[in-house]
């Protein structure tokens, strides 16, 4: 006897977009002519080998053959969903089944702000929203290039159809100003779906102090600038100078953030600082001014050579001798001269 290879009939589960087109297979194995058809879920049969008993023309032969019987459904409806039967007419009969699963892409997601503006320091919250989708969306956030983690909430509507979410909140810095935060969608139906929005984060202002002049160390008889630099969430709109224990000199000029100060001197010593302000708060920089003294200077001096001529005269002689001078004193050192012609003359003391 010759073996009797057994039939097997298989097909696989579908997962379609609302409105695309699903494709199902009956496919048999080793086929001995038996008839395949396909079943809806109501089991009335759509296809009995390549006639179409149905008459949804929705439904559209792809490929026929012993082997396999393959069928379209084109504009794939919500009420299409369910389990779809390949019948094998063996003894006893085969049945394999296709489970449709529709896909409903979610509404364009709404992001929401509990307020537009945040002062640093505070807490904001953001709502994400997707609406209308098959199955549940699943709803990411991130700022900037950080994930945060959202609480979640589904709401299954009168259609089958389900709505989520995502609640976020965090505790906002001055860096976060101008910052995106996304609501990204995550679903099998579609790709790249997600909302965007800024981050307005109003701080209090930075300031800083900033010497224009003079360079390097103060000294007296100089001028000196300062400059008051002050950034801030809304603008600042107030800037003052004060100086610590003490008034301003009389004589110092205020322009804007600009601090000018003629002729410095000691008495000038002391903290300087800068106030800034905005509808967020106050905030301050010192400067501490110490006046050194003045620069000395020491004329060069300049040397100017002279040369004059020196003649010296001696006694002519009689008889060609020369008297001697009287000796000297004891004690007492004579000097001895020289007769040269040259500019320089030099004078020895004899030991």
């Amino acid at each position: 006897l010759c073996p009797v290879q057994s039939q097997n009939l298989v097909t696989d589960n579908v997962a379609v977009v609302e409105g695309e087109v699903a494709v199902i297979s009956c496919r048999v194995k080793n086929n001995d002519d038996s008839v395949i058809q396909l079943l809806n879920p109501n089991r009335q049969t759509i296809y009995f080998r390549d006639v179409r008993p149905l008459k949804d023309a929705r439904f559209q032969l792809v490929d026929f053959s012993d082997n396999e019987l393959r069928v379209s459904l084109s504009n794939v409806t919500l009420s299409d969903e369910g389990r779809y039967v390949c019948q094998l007419y063996t003894d006893p009969p085969q049945e394999a089944y296709a489970d449709i699963t529709v896909l409903i892409p979610p509404s364009n997601p709404i992001i929401e702000s509990r307020e537009g503006q945040v002062i640093e320091g505070n807490k904001t919250e953001m709502t994400c929203t997707a609406m209308g989708s098959k199955p549940a969306a699943a709803i990411r956030w991130m700022k900037g290039d950080k994930e945060l983690q959202g609480r979640s909430k589904v709401e299954q509507t009168y259609d089958h159809t389900f709505t989520v979410t995502s609640r976020l909140t965090f505790t906002v810095s001055k860096e976060d100003d101008g910052v995106p935060v996304l609501c990204i969608v995550d679903h099998p139906a579609v790709k790249d779906l997600q909302a965007q929005t800024y981050l307005v984060v109003h701080y209090k202002p930075e300031v800083k102090i900033v010497v224009e002049f003079p360079d390097g160390l103060p000294r007296e008889g100089q001028n000196m600038e300062l400059s008051c630099q002050a950034k801030g969430k809304p603008k600042p709109l107030r800037i003052k100078w004060v100086k610590v224990e003490d008034d301003l000199p009389s004589h110092a000029v205020i322009t804007g953030g600009d601090l000018y100060i003629e002729n410095l001197n000691k008495t000038y010593n002391g903290t300087y600082r800068c106030f800034a302000a905005n509808s967020v708060g106050e905030t301050y920089d010192d400067y501490i001014l110490y006046v050194y003294d003045a620069p000395t200077t020491t004329p060069i001096p300049t040397t100017a050579t002279t040369t004059t001529p020196t003649t010296i005269f001696l006694p002519e002689a009689t008889g060609g001798n020369v008297s001697p001078p009287p000796p000297p004193p004891p004690g007492v050192c004579v000097p001895t001269l020289f007769v040269c012609e040259c500019d320089t003359l030099v004078l020895t003391t004899p030991l």
